[in-house]
């Protein structure tokens, strides 16, 4: 059994259909310009494949999605909020990711969090981060987006994810609904 094969049996079990499949949070992060902040990741196995996407991660044993988002905020990005500061959850999409090695299947609970401009800054040094050594291989850039050039990305055929993110964060760049949104994206 290779490392990849223990961290897929560990944090991406066989679900019922015989998918890798875990259950995630993310957040959606909103500086104080009301632009979202996003990870640039590539399939390791087909580096020319590329996609914007939130800061979260897999749920841990006994760990809440909230617990999740601000843990994995706090990883992948270095800045630590207190999870009573989340909005949400806003969103849950059921996904389907198709790597070219393998497909996986994961739920994600979106939240969302408003920052202040020193949290921006710490966020921009990357100082705390926390990535692991696969994510030092995947992860090939983070930046803020502003709604509309995310969306113009997009019609050049950037991937983002979830695919109508900027449409979603229009509506939580001020006072939510109170509405969870759910979407399929295969």
């Amino acid at each position: 059994m290779t490392s990849q094969d223990t961290i897929d049996f560990v944090e991406w079990p066989l679900n019922e259909e015989g998918y890798p499949y875990r259950k995630a949070a993310r957040i959606v992060v909103f500086n104080p310009a009301g632009e979202i902040f996003l990870i640039l990741g590539h399939d390791i196995d087909e580096p020319s494949q590329t996609w914007w996407f939130t800061p979260g991660g897999g749920i841990e044993a006994e760990e809440s999605p909230a617990d999740a988002a601000v843990r994995e905020l706090r990883e992948e990005t270095g800045l630590v909020v207190d999870k009573k500061r989340l909005i949400g959850p806003v969103l849950m999409r059921y996904s389907t990711f198709h790597f070219a090695a393998k497909t996986r299947k994961q739920d994600e609970e979106f939240f969302v969090i408003h920052i202040d401009e020193s949290e921006a800054e710490l966020i921009n040094s990357g100082h705390n981060r926390e990535w692991t050594t696969l994510e030092h291989h995947l992860l090939d850039d983070q930046t803020w987006w502003n709604l509309d050039s995310l969306r113009a990305i997009q019609d050049t055929g950037q991937w983002v994810f979830p695919r109508d993110l900027p449409e979603f964060a229009r509506e939580w760049q001020g006072t939510w609904d109170g509405v969870c949104r759910t979407i399929v994206e295969e």
